[in-house]
C-alpha cells in the first residue's frame, strides 16, 4: 500500500460491464435473435444465465436442454451485436480517466470473442490504452468461472497471480479470479445493475471489494 492505494503488479479488466456499458445491449441482442429462431428468452433471463459467460456457455445451456442452436444463429447474433454496438455502445463513465492514470501494467481478459472486444474498445475510443493486451475465452479451454483465462492473461503478462488485481462485474468472473488466486474488485456501475443489488450479488460471490463508480476506483482502499 502507498498513499492508500494497492500496488498490484498487474491489473486485469473484464471488458463488458467494466470498460464498456454493453451487458444490457448484449442481452437484448441475444433475446431478440433467439426469438427469431423460435427460442424464448427474456433480457432478464439472459442476464441471469449468461452474464460474464462465453458463447460456448450459451450453446452448452441449450444443448443440455436438448435444444440445438440452429447454424444460422451465430452469424445472425454477431451481425446484430455489431450493428447495435456501433450505434449505441458507450464507455463506462470515468473509466478513461482510470486507465489513463494507472502506473501498473494492465490488460483485458474477456469472455467475449476477440472481434467483439476489439469492436467494443474501438467504438468507445479505449483501444489505444490497451493495444494488443487483449485476452479472451477463445484462447483457453475453459471459460469463466474456471480460472484459465485469468491465469493465461497473468502468464502472458509475466505476473504472479497472487500479485494481480481483477476488476469484474459478474459472478462467474469473480469466481474465476478467486479460483486463480487473485484479488478481485466487483464493479456494479453498469446499467445492467439498475434495480439489482449488485453489491450483495458480487460480495456473495467472493469479491474482496465492490464499488459502483469509476471515480471511486481508489476511494476507501
Amino acid at each position: 500500500m502507498e498513499n492508500g492505494r494497492p500496488k498490484p503488479d498487474l491489473i486485469i479488466f473484464d471488458c463488458d460491464g467494466v470498460l464498456v456499458d454493453s451487458e444490457l445491449l448484449s442481452c437484448r441482442c441475444l433475446s431478440d435473435v433467439l426469438a427469431e429462431f423460435g427460442i424464448a428468452l427474456s433480457e432478464e433471463q439472459a442476464l441471469e444465465l449468461f452474464l460474464g459467460r462465453s458463447t460456448k456457455a450459451i450453446a452448452q445451456h441449450y444443448g443440455d436442454l436438448g435444444q440445438i442452436i440452429p447454424e444460422g444463429f451465430w452469424p445472425r447474433l454477431k451481425s446484430r451485436v455489431l450493428k447495435t454496438f456501433t450505434a449505441s455502445l458507450a464507455p463506462i463513465p470515468g473509466v478513461r480517466a482510470v486507465v489513463s492514470e494507472l502506473t501498473a501494467p494492465f490488460c483485458v481478459a474477456s469472455s467475449s470473442d476477440i472481434d467483439r472486444v476489439s469492436l467494443s474498445l474501438d467504438v468507445t475510443g479505449l483501444r489505444p490504452h490497451f493495444d494488443d493486451r487483449l485476452y479472451t475465452a477463445q484462447m483457453v479451454k475453459h471459460g469463466k468461472p474456471a480460472p484459465d483465462l485469468f491465469l493465461h492473461a497473468a502468464a502472458r503478462m509475466k505476473t504472479d497471480p497472487a500479485r494481480t488485481l481483477v476488476i469484474e462485474d459478474s459472478v462467474s468472473g469473480v469466481q474465476a479470479a478467486k479460483a486463480a488466486g487473485m484479488t478481485v474488485w466487483g464493479f456494479v456501475g453498469g446499467s445492467h445493475y439498475r434495480g439489482r443489488d449488485g453489491r450483495a450479488i458480487l460480495s456473495a460471490a467472493g469479491a474482496d471489494r465492490v464499488f459502483a463508480h469509476m471515480t471511486d476506483f481508489w476511494k476507501d482502499v
